[in-house]
């Protein structure tokens, strides 16, 4: 059982996508500082001194003066600020790996293209293997007319 499970981890995918992980979380901390540090405070400046981080409603319907009261006085919160930091969040990582991905294709190539292996035949126009010598569909024999 020891070898099955070690053969297991030491496909090559399981041990890309172990890499790709640990790589995502530390992309999405990146992320998220580079939002909630850099991004939302210049966004917040352009909007009048806005800070999305402690946009909320109480849906107790008293009002605190921060996020943090609420949180301390317990109110329930409905924290729409911090939904939009992470809308914005998620838009930047979707943007980064777009771009990745297109820089990575261009590096590939165009995909080789594959030989035929089928043709239409000329009689009925039915998709056929190459090497047919008689069209399935209308019976014609088409080692008699070249193709």
């Amino acid at each position: 059982m020891w070898n099955d499970f070690k053969a297991f981890i030491m496909r090559g995918n399981v041990l890309d996508l172990a890499i790709a992980v640990i790589i995502g979380g530390a992309f999405g901390k990146i992320v998220t500082s580079l939002v909630n540090d850099i991004i939302m405070p210049l966004v917040g400046l352009a909007l009048g001194g806005l800070s999305f981080a402690d946009r909320f409603v109480a849906l107790n319907g008293q009002s605190y003066p921060t996020l943090e009261a609420a949180k301390a006085a317990g109110a329930a919160t409905l924290n729409y600020g911090l939904f939009i930091n992470a809308i914005i969040d998620f838009v930047i990582v979707a943007f980064v790996i777009f771009l990745l991905v297109r820089t990575i294709s261009r590096f590939k190539g165009p995909a080789p293209i594959a030989p035929a292996t089928t043709k239409a035949c000329p009689y009925c126009q039915t998709v056929i293997p190459l090497a047919a010598t008689r069209c399935p569909n209308c019976t014609s024999d088409l080692a008699a007319r070249p193709a």
